[in-house]
């Protein structure tokens, strides 16, 4: 798949750093020299230019990206005009753009953003959560439902995943264990362990039940 990262302040970057080492084919725009040179070896092209218009859009070949990433958040209005040009005259499949308020993804959404991101809301929502919940770690995934990674309850130590019907008992799914860096999936017939890293997945209330067996 093609990307395109417009914008590369410290979100943009990681942004296009990650796809990058994921085996995405990235390009990356910026009108800073310093920035787009720091990254050239890390995207497959950077680009250095002032993305003001269909023009500029154009002359990038951004009609070639599957999706585009706008990452300009600091300029309010220039990242409104790009995602609504993106969307509306260039047809991108996908197009997702950084907010900074709420007012400013309400305005992105109008425009035709498939999705809009809020990183500094949504990493303090994650903060929040993982240092008031009993988990070693938690992604939500709405307001009710998340997946979260538990030490393996003393009840459960020495039984398969198959015997302890946890679906049926407890109304939540185990999906994995982390090794490592690493969360390999996870066999019905698995026998858990004392303190292995368990991923699980369900409601958030099942889930927290969970964690303190």
């Amino acid at each position: 798949m093609k990307f395109c990262v417009i914008g590369l302040g410290r979100f943009g970057q990681q942004v296009a750093k990650v796809l990058a080492e994921n085996g995405m084919e990235v390009m990356a725009v910026d009108s800073n020299e310093s920035i787009v040179a720091s990254i050239r070896d890390s995207v497959t092209q950077a680009v250095c230019m002032r993305v003001i218009d269909e023009s500029s859009l154009r002359s990038i070949g951004i009609d070639e990206m599957d999706t585009v990433i706008v990452a300009m958040g600091e300029n309010f209005a220039q990242s409104i005009l790009i995602t609504a040009l993106l969307k509306k005259r260039l047809k991108i499949p996908k197009v997702i753009a950084r907010a900074i308020n709420d007012i400013h993804k309400e305005i992105l959404t109008i425009v035709g953003a498939d999705r809009v991101i809020l990183p500094e809301q949504e990493i303090g929502i994650r903060v929040a959560d993982n240092l008031s919940s009993p988990f070693l770690d938690l992604i939500r995934l709405s307001k009710d439902f998340s997946i979260s990674q538990i030490l393996s309850p003393k009840e459960f130590v020495g039984k398969s995943i198959r015997d302890l019907a946890l679906y049926i008992n407890y109304k939540v799914h185990c999906i994995g264990v982390k090794d490592g860096d690493t969360v390999i999936g996870i066999d019905p017939n698995h026998v858990i362990t004392e303190d292995e890293k368990l991923i699980f997945a369900g409601n958030n209330d099942d889930l927290e039940k969970i964690a303190k067996l």
